[in-house]
């Protein structure tokens, strides 16, 4: 992905709270509540594990899809949205925010 002029790259772990169907409803970013304002975009990319590892750890199960979403967040209901693009690797135990714009 290709930062631009208004879009700030990160590597932040968030906590994200989810509905139960699995929607994220808000994500706790630098001590504030961000609350989901549209409907979220939901994807998986594929990891070249065998680059990056010389072996996968034994019974981890998937480790080559790695989970997207992209979400427009604001702090109050009359803020202006921004964008939050989070990711989960495989073999990690949370959220990272990858960028804002």
């Amino acid at each position: 992905m290709t930062a631009t002029a208004n879009e700030t790259t990160l590597r932040t772990p968030v906590e994200v709270r989810f509905s139960p169907t699995g929607r994220p409803l808000a994500v706790r970013h630098d001590g504030r509540v961000w609350v989901v304002a549209e409907e979220p975009v939901h994807w998986f990319e594929r990891d070249s594990w065998w680059e990056k590892r010389r072996t996968a750890p034994l019974g981890v199960g998937n480790i080559v899809d790695i989970e997207f979403w992209r979400v427009q967040v604001r702090l109050t209901a009359n803020a202006t949205p921004r964008t939050f693009l989070m990711r989960r690797d495989p073999t990690a135990d949370g959220w990272l925010l990858e960028s804002i714009s």
